[in-house]
């Protein structure tokens, strides 16, 4: 390395094996990170456009049996989720009534609508485990990869100081383990940032989805209970 030159990727090379072995851990945990986020930007993408589609669905559809048969074409989304799962709830009680109107208006003025809140929840739930998926992962680099790094510093700074009580009281002794301690330091702040970011920002994400699934849920219910208590 040329005097006066900073060359990350020579210290890199040059630094000893316990150094590397953490430089590397870092930047394979900064590589798992990015393809998370990468992953989940393109489902929340996907989930939006889906739920657009159904919404357009349902608001164009005469009936909730119209809607049912039409958004089977459609993949997967927070609000076609809640309409599926409700719907077929209702369905299994027209079932079991026979199908009769009165039986079932009777039904719900003595118990209410909570089938259809449990077979939304299933819904939800379902929503909530692709939105949830990986975020531990993403959390634990964010807050692992920081104490990685100053594990990297911390061996580099004894190297430094092995050194001198190698009686090599000079900067050209020292200065190997103290670059290799700040490289490392980087790296695990490189890792961390955006992990820690992109989680806050996901989880800021799934909070709006969830208040749009909640808001849609109550819409569904009133229509159901329009539709079917006069």
């Amino acid at each position: 390395m040329t005097t006066g030159e900073l060359d990350i990727v020579q210290i890199m090379l040059d630094s000893g094996l316990v150094v590397k072995t953490v430089l590397l851990s870092l930047i394979l945990a900064s590589v798992v990170s990015w393809a998370i986020i990468l992953k989940k930007k393109k489902l929340i993408k996907e989930l939006e456009e889906n739920s657009r589609d159904f919404l357009e669905i349902y608001k164009n559809s005469t009936s909730l049996k119209d809607i049912m048969e039409s958004c089977h074409r459609l993949s997967l989304s927070p609000h076609k989720s809640l309409f599926t799962n409700g719907y077929l709830e209702l369905s299994k009680l027209k079932d079991a009534l026979g199908d009769d109107k009165e039986k079932l208006e009777q039904h719900i003025t003595k118990h209410g609508l909570q089938f259809l809140e449990r077979g939304m929840k299933k819904g939800v739930h379902e929503i909530n485990i692709e939105l949830e998926r990986f975020l531990a992962t993403l959390a634990s680099i964010g807050s692992v990869t920081p104490f990685v790094g100053l594990f990297g510093t911390v061996w580099g700074i004894i190297g430094s100081f092995t050194g001198l009580a190698g009686g090599g009281a000079t900067l050209d002794a020292v200065a190997p383990g103290i670059a290799e301690a700040l490289v490392a330091t980087a790296v695990g702040l490189v890792a961390a940032i955006p992990a820690v970011w992109f989680y806050n920002k996901f989880n800021n994400e799934n909070s709006h989805i969830q208040s749009e699934m909640e808001s849609f849920g109550q819409e569904f219910l009133n229509v159901v209970e329009r539709s079917l208590v006069k």
